[in-house]
């Protein structure tokens, strides 16, 4: 035996956990007498219990009382009881929805906590569609300590978290999305716990590899059959139970296991009889998982870090491999994808990273401008709107929603917010004081945070204030955002997405210090080509004659104009 999780049926529910570590486990639920697991060998207990949806339970170890590690539900938090959940209970309004390609995506990123949980993110969905947007990518969703965090502190995959809504709310936040002919993607985290209502490491020490160093301790051991099937088992309950469309795998290089990877997606694509779509966030760039039948494709980081360096000039911490030369560097990730495929890395000490992918369509990558990541992991959690010029922002905005890579917006983009979105949790004690400490000492040495008393401006994470200032807010400027993203995505739709599929990169070259012009091979052998000036003077340049597709910024026969971006599509 080596599923996780309770499973009912007409005799009742079987209760069952991987305790390999402890000698006995006993069953405690809300109103009825303890009754001891039976030991099913390699670790396993069960037990059968008279209950269903509905009922109340936890687990007892020793003289702890602990939830269930793949909960459906819970109620108190992830410290509280978990909840017996019938999967099959809610009635889909849209069960004939085949869902969308994977070339028709533009995905908006959103955090379900921000929004007003799950029911707020479904009121968001008709604007979004209207806007163009084909997807939304729910941040992680599943339980945490407190009642608020940022989305990368979860303690029960399964378990969607109470503040957020019901596990019904999520699905029939799914359905409205089908409904409206949108896809839905979840960020789900299989490299770490967060700190608060973990307890595997108390009765599954065997779990994780201490010897093994991670960001967030021992990493996760995957290479034994009960961990595996904890994680593989929650993305199909994902896919089958939510009727997700798609996963985006959180930094698959913290978890270090290839073998894993695939033999994940081969099960998720042989287990689910419709089209799904699995993404990686994988700082080693490794193209090798970027082929068909594995993983559509992976965020690509190398994108939006060039193009903040174009943008902002900032040189610090990861924009220090993209500092020197940053228009080549964007050249080459037009091209190619990856701008790191195998050199010395100096944010990692010179090592090497990525590997070869210029044999790769462009859609195996997912572009952005910006993200949760490259916000929240500012000490003040800046957005673009506000570090950037207007009119070179507009221009990078056109050269993200019609270059051939997938495109990727943040929550608020769309509408020029110029609110932070800041790095929050709602832990308490001891633990609050560490993280705050943490928080403070992570940006020592950074521009600007030298002194103590500079980093004291940093937002405590755990003060309410701080969750509440990350709301996305329209900007000043918001229907004149809102009004070039429509138009750039339904062009998008209308020229770009027909030719879309295996798109492939021809030429890129630097024309001036920030100015570039790429051209990819499409679909029906047409050329796009697109050229994009983020500096400040006016670069000679030789471009298409044909009128173009679309342009941003000044008019000017000399050559390509300073904050500008100019598509071509014959």
């Amino acid at each position: 035996m080596t599923g996780w999780g309770p499973v009912t049926g007409a005799d009742g529910t079987r209760f069952r956990l991987w305790a390999p570590d402890r000698d006995a486990v006993s069953l405690e639920i809300d109103g009825r007498e303890p009754q001891a697991m039976v030991p099913a060998g390699d670790g396993w207990f069960t037990a059968t219990a008279p209950v269903g949806a509905g009922a109340r339970y936890r687990f007892r170890i020793g003289d702890m009382a602990v939830p269930d590690p793949a909960s459906r539900a819970q109620t108190g938090g992830v410290n509280g009881w978990s909840l017996v959940v019938d999967p099959d209970a809610y009635r889909w309004r849209h069960g004939d929805w085949a869902g969308r390609p994977w070339e028709a995506m533009v995905i908006e990123e959103v955090h379900a906590g921000l929004l007003g949980g799950f029911e707020g993110v479904a009121r968001r969905l008709p604007m979004l569609a209207e806007l163009g947007v084909t997807a939304i990518e729910l941040m992680p969703v599943n339980a945490f300590g407190g009642t608020r965090n940022w989305g990368y502190d979860g303690v029960l995959p399964y378990a969607p978290a109470e503040s957020y809504g019901t596990p019904d709310e999520l699905r029939a936040l799914v359905d409205d999305a089908h409904g409206l002919g949108m896809s839905v993607f979840l960020d789900v985290v299989y490299n770490h716990f967060g700190p608060d209502g973990n307890y595997l490491g108390a009765y599954a020490s065997g779990f994780f590899h201490p010897e093994v160093e991670t960001p967030w301790g021992g990493a996760v051991a995957v290479d034994k059959e009960p961990v595996r099937r904890f994680f593989i088992d929650n993305a199909l309950m994902w896919l089958r139970e939510f009727r997700i469309d798609g996963l985006r795998f959180d930094a698959v290089h913290a978890i270090n296991d290839n073998g894993f990877l695939d033999a994940m997606a081969a099960e998720l694509r042989a287990a689910v009889d419709r089209p799904v779509h699995l993404v990686l966030e994988n700082e080693s760039n490794d193209a090798d998982r970027l082929v068909p039948g594995v993983y559509d494709a992976q965020w690509n980081d190398d994108f939006h870090n060039v193009l903040h360096v174009l943008l902002t000039g900032e040189d610090h911490a990861y924009y220090r491999d993209f500092a020197e030369r940053p228009a080549e560097r964007l050249a080459r990730c037009l091209r190619d994808g990856f701008i790191y495929q195998g050199e010395g890395s100096p944010n990692h000490d010179g090592k090497p990273r990525g590997k070869p992918s210029g044999h790769l369509p462009a859609t195996r990558f997912v572009s952005f401008l910006q993200n949760h990541d490259q916000i929240g992991n500012r000490a003040l959690g800046e957005r673009l709107t506000v570090l950037a010029d207007p009119a070179k922002l507009a221009a990078a905005t056109v050269l993200w929603a019609l270059s051939p890579q997938i495109p990727l917006l943040f929550m608020g983009d769309a509408t020029g917010s110029e609110t932070p979105y800041l790095f929050f949790t709602d832990f308490h004690d001891e633990l609050a004081d560490a993280v705050r400490e943490g928080r403070r000492r992570e940006f020592k040495g950074h521009p600007g945070f030298d002194s103590e008393k500079d980093r004291e401006s940093i937002p405590d994470p755990n003060a309410l204030s701080t969750f509440d200032a990350s709301r996305p807010k329209d900007g000043p400027d918001a229907e004149s955002w809102r009004d070039l993203y429509r138009r750039l995505l339904a062009l998008r739709a209308e020229r770009i997405v027909p030719v879309l599929e295996n798109a492939q990169g021809v030429s890129a070259e630097a024309i001036g210090a920030a100015a570039v012009i790429a051209r990819w091979r499409m679909k029906d052998d047409s050329f796009l080509t697109i050229a994009i000036n983020l500096g400040d003077e006016t670069v000679p340049a030789d471009l298409p004659t044909d009128a173009p597709l679309f342009a941003a910024g000044p008019a000017d026969a000399a050559g390509l104009p300073p904050a500008s971006c100019r598509v071509w599509l014959a």
